[in-house]
């Protein structure tokens, strides 16, 4: 199965007011995105860690409501904040809102501080992990059961790369896989992901291959796409929002025809 080169921006939702988060969204769809992600975090991430800082699906609401063309989604929501039947009837509910355009990103949490300080159990990684695994067919079960139901069949993105246990899941559950890192390490996690969805009797095909980039595309897109990638996210971080490296990547997908 071939997939479309696709552009994403992650607007990091740190260390900005929202009327700046809200007019860097809307320049973003202006420009030609195609998928407009935040992410899932209670602070951030990088700089002042007591710095200005908005939750996710809050805005993810907000969003489906202030745009009309770009899909939204979280890059990625984390798991242990919400339990799977509600994420499911939260992401059911925006996809409504959005007229369709919501993508289910989901993992299996890691930043520490938001466990601690918001009162859920960090465990360990590999619990974090069990409780992905058991979620995952818990969310689409309850979409199942909703009324309405999803206007479509939300596309499910799995973010992460460990090899034993987050590919495999991403082979049994996902639509999306999103990882990071160099073309190098991005082609052989890709060739893992293709045994394990021979694993399960999945075609590899029918997942689209998604990366993080900061490199302008004329350094790294002809080997991400020689790889399998097709969808590729720049990191933006407020307050100001510059979309300059995102635009060139537009122009790039527009120059590919």
């Amino acid at each position: 199965m071939s997939h479309p080169i696709r552009i994403g921006v992650q607007l990091q939702p740190q260390h900005a007011d929202y009327a700046q988060i809200r007019a860097a969204v809307a320049e973003a769809e202006n420009a030609g995105v195609d998928i407009v992600f935040n992410w899932d975090h209670f602070f951030p991430l990088r700089g002042e860690p007591d710095g200005k800082h908005f939750e996710c699906w809050t805005m993810l609401g907000a969003w489906a409501e202030a745009t009309s063309r770009v899909e939204i989604g979280a890059l990625v929501s984390c798991n242990s904040y919400r339990n799977p039947e509600l994420l499911a009837d939260m992401a059911r509910t925006v996809d409504h809102i959005s007229g369709g355009r919501l993508i289910l990103g989901i993992g299996a949490g890691w930043f520490q501080r938001d466990y601690d300080e918001y009162g859920y159990d960090f465990a360990t990684a590999g619990a974090r992990l069990a409780d992905l695994a058991q979620a995952l067919p818990r969310i689409r079960d309850r979409w199942s059961k909703l009324n309405p139901a999803p206007t479509r069949d939300i596309p499910v993105l799995i973010g992460g790369g460990g090899e034993r246990k987050t590919l495999r899941y991403t082979a049994e559950h996902a639509t999306i896989w999103h990882s990071f890192g160099d073309v190098g390490t991005f082609t052989r996690k890709s060739e893992i992901l293709d045994r394990h969805c021979a694993d399960v009797g999945r075609d590899p095909g029918e997942i689209e291959r998604s990366i993080g980039v900061s490199a302008p595309p004329q350094d790294v897109a002809e080997g991400l796409v020689a790889a399998g990638a097709s969808l590729f996210t720049v990191g933006v971080g407020g307050p100001d929002y510059d979309l300059g490296l995102v635009k060139e990547w537009i122009a790039w997908r527009d120059a590919q025809g």
